[in-house]
């Protein structure tokens, strides 16, 4: 009898942590997939058309590109965040090498602060070389060295760039654009971003770092719709 209800013990714990391990993978996979941008109960790309949110602000952020190109792609990204730098890494110069002049390029934050603490800051002091005219290098700095970001790895970036780094520290310290950074992530919240990075190509949701042929086939799409070719 005791050797039965041993059995049966081991069998019921044997179950339950095969339960738990099956239910934990189902959160794990749900916490990425928001992390890329992405959502279950959301297709990674709109479809053609599909225009949910309606226009998108550009607000006052940094923007490669001119004002009346066909098409605007306004990024929502995260510094700290492996999926962007792997879009970063892998895509993003080439959509700015193959459109050129036809994108307007747009850079939001969203710093995902529970998981990532040392975006937040990181964002603002990307703002801060904004004001010294020199946000993309300082961006791509960023990305390239992601592993070290701490506030004082952020002035020693400036002060590589030849940025004023008196004004750079003061700004920094001062988190002078902490609101901005906060207003990015409310308009992204508003618009239904749920990680990063995700991107709004003429208002076309794209969420999570995918293959460069997927952001060529809704680009060509939508360059398509702009332009009636």
């Amino acid at each position: 009898m005791r050797r039965y209800l041993i059995g049966a013990a081991v069998t019921v714990a044997t179950v339950a942590v095969a339960l738990a391990f099956f239910f934990a993978g189902f959160f794990v996979h749900d916490w990425l997939d928001e992390e890329r941008g992405l959502s279950p109960s959301q297709p990674a790309v709109q479809p053609l058309g599909a225009l949910i949110v309606g226009n998108v602000s550009a607000n006052d952020d940094p923007a490669l590109g001119l004002e009346g190109a066909p098409l605007t792609i306004i990024q929502f990204s995260d510094y700290q965040c492996p999926f962007s730098k792997s879009y970063f890494d892998e895509t993003e110069g080439l959509i700015l090498s193959n459109y050129g002049d036809q994108v307007r390029y747009v850079f939001r934050d969203f710093p995902l602060v529970t998981i990532h603490p040392q975006a937040q800051k990181a964002a603002e002091a990307a703002q801060c070389a904004f004001d010294q005219g020199r946000f993309w290098q300082y961006h791509d700095m960023l990305f390239k060295y992601q592993n070290a970001l701490e506030v004082a790895d952020l002035k020693a970036y400036a002060a590589a760039l030849g940025l004023d780094e008196s004004a750079f520290n003061l700004c920094l310290d001062s988190s002078e654009y902490a609101q901005e950074v906060e207003k990015d992530i409310e308009d992204g919240q508003s618009y239904g971003v749920l990680g990063s990075p995700t991107f709004f190509i003429n208002g076309r949701k794209v969420a999570g770092a995918l293959p460069y042929s997927t952001f060529k086939t809704v680009i060509e799409e939508e360059l398509a719709k702009a332009t009636g070719r």
